[in-house]
């Protein structure tokens, strides 16, 4: 781009004396800029006509002259990457960025946040790391999931923790409850802007079937066909109650059949790369069409330096605008997050159940989730599953632990410090306690290992929490690898007992038991949940949390500028 290099020639010019008046010559300048005397000339030109700087030359090789800066490096780069942002070239804008935390913070406080641009509102996020990839099968992180909900529909969605409608707008079953059919709604459109076919939603189902995870999710999914164009009807070998939620759950959203990356959702991909991903409103939604023209996740890592005093410290805690003055943002929403950290033991010889009870019974008692060494506020102890799911307190007599025992942990990083926390507790009752730590953020990415006594890892909770718990023991490799074959056998015995259960308050109470026991008899430990936390700016309004610690890209709005009324007074 001959503009951002224009602006890099002139930064090394100014960095000679950091914008201080100085006698020079155009030899000496042009090594600065590392260019030809002849093509300094024209620079300067450009330069003095554009007001950037003042130059008044001797006539001569080699004379001296006077240099004076009108403009910052800074200064200019702020106003070429405003000119790019209003023509919408907002990648473009990004090789813009490329200056030490402490400069870029004062270059990109007034762009963050709620924006208009050319009458139209954006709204742009700060974030600390790149996204991974929008294909929902393959994601894992809490922002990841948040995002592929706003770019595609599946035919069920959570509202309220119950499913739905979304691309279908009714369901019905037949008394055998075997055989459920789907309505869609009419004039249902791709964000290409071609209709949604049903036999393309066919298709993709039978795609989806393929994968390990969703022919585990949808176990009891005979077929899928079009009776209707207005209708899809699945065919099960055992009644399924839980079929609409399976149906919202993340792995079913359903893409385009030709093209991944075109969805049916509120926001359509519009850029996606490691430095940023622009997601735009999608004007024949089906639903309520977003109030935002466009949202902007900027990937400057660089401003998330805690030295600087940033304000993400952490990704549960969400800075929609100056990522450096989080005293300037008020914060709109808070929340306990429904999801949790946890620990599951796998007692079996050298490791009985009474020791595992024994190993829950010195965590609760010890106290040491709530001496973690962590921000104040990050995080609270778990004393229920989820609301009224009240955490067990373990009474049983205490059993001398084994000699050695082995934990397998991943992310998050706050499992460092609870790991380490466990060797020293551990240690006290004569038990070592040998640690692995795993880079990933689910046990989908890798076997869990065989030879784990003790596993921790986050379980993410987002809408429809008992259907999430449901099929956590259903999907999870987890609990497929962790448990030995009877255990499992009367796991998937109850899982498949619940799921035909068609009053919902007598499933929720079903599965409510199964997990108490899950804690009694000391497999399951939830340790502690997140606090969640989201500041913005006063610009932004309609923000509220959700449960996976976002908010509602459909919902948020920004109050256009007016100006304000001009104060007239009355003719006498």
């Amino acid at each position: 781009m001959r503009q951002l290099n224009r602006l890099n020639q002139f930064q090394r010019l100014w960095q000679q004396s950091q914008g201080i008046p100085q006698q020079t010559c155009v030899a000496e300048m042009a090594r600065h800029c590392i260019c030809s005397e002849r093509h300094l000339r024209t620079l300067l030109s450009q330069w003095q006509h554009a007001g950037w700087l003042s130059w008044h030359g001797e006539p001569g090789r080699g004379k001296q002259g006077q240099l004076v800066f009108l403009r910052t490096p800074e200064q200019l780069r702020q106003q070429l990457l405003q000119k790019q942002l209003d023509a919408g070239d907002a990648a473009d804008a990004l090789q813009l960025l490329d200056l030490p935390p402490e400069r870029l913070i004062n270059m990109l406080r007034p762009l963050m946040g709620g924006q208009w641009q050319n009458d139209t509102p954006v709204l742009r996020i700060p974030y600390y790391r790149p996204m991974e990839s929008t294909e929902p099968r393959q994601i894992t992180g809490r922002a990841e999931q948040h995002l592929v909900r706003q770019i595609y529909s599946g035919l069920t969605r959570f509202e309220q923790d119950a499913p739905v409608g979304d691309l279908a707008h009714h369901w019905q079953h037949d008394e055998a409850s075997c055989s459920w059919l789907f309505w869609l709604r009419p004039q249902l459109m791709w964000h290409n802007d071609e209709p949604v076919q049903a036999a393309q939603l066919v298709t993709q189902f039978r795609q989806l079937l393929r994968d390990t995870r969703v022919r585990i999710l949808l176990a009891d999914v005979v077929s899928v066909d079009a009776p209707h164009p207005l209708a899809l009807r699945f065919t099960l070998r055992r009644p399924d109650f839980w079929l609409p939620h399976r149906l919202a759950h993340l792995l079913c959203l359903l893409p385009h059949p030709a093209d991944m990356k075109t969805g049916s959702g509120p926001w359509k991909l519009r850029h996606f790369s490691a430095e940023l991903v622009r997601i735009e409103s999608h004007a024949r939604w089906h639903l309520q069409r977003p109030l935002l023209q466009a949202v902007e996740y900027w990937i400057t890592p660089q401003l998330f330096d805690p030295a600087l005093g940033s304000s993400c410290r952490h990704p549960v805690q969400i800075a929609i605008g100056d990522a450096a003055e989080l005293r300037t943002l008020k914060p709109v929403s808070s929340s306990i997050s429904l999801g949790f950290c946890y620990l599951v033991c796998r007692p079996r010889a050298g490791f009985t159940p009474d020791q595992a009870r024994t190993l829950f019974q010195l965590i609760q008692q010890s106290g040491i989730v709530s001496r973690l060494p962590l921000d104040e506020g990050l995080i609270t102890p778990s004393k229920e599953l989820l609301p009224g799911w009240e955490v067990p307190l373990i009474d049983n007599v205490p059993v001398p632990l084994p000699t050695t025992l082995t934990l397998h942990y991943q992310l998050p990083v706050e499992l460092h410090q609870m790991s380490q926390a466990l060797v020293a507790l551990l240690k006290q009752h004569g038990c070592t306690l040998n640690v692995v730590f795993h880079p990933v953020k689910s046990w989908h990415h890798i076997d869990p290992p065989d030879e784990a006594d003790i596993v921790m890892g986050d379980r993410l909770i987002g809408d429809a929490p008992i259907f999430t718990l449901a099929s956590w023991l259903q999907i999870d490799p987890l609990w497929r690898r962790l448990w030995s074959a009877p255990h499992g056998e009367e796991l998937q015995a109850q899982l498949l007992a619940i799921q035909q259960i068609a009053d919902s308050d007598s499933r929720t109470r079903a599965l409510q038991q199964l997990y108490h026991q899950l804690m009694r008899d000391g497999i399951l430990l939830p340790l502690f949940n997140y606090r969640y936390q989201i500041y913005a700016p006063p610009a932004v309004e309609g923000i509220e949390l959700n449960t996976l610690g976002w908010f509602d890209f459909s919902r948020a709005w920004i109050p256009p500028p007016i100006d304000p009324p001009c104060s007239c007074s009355a003719a006498d």
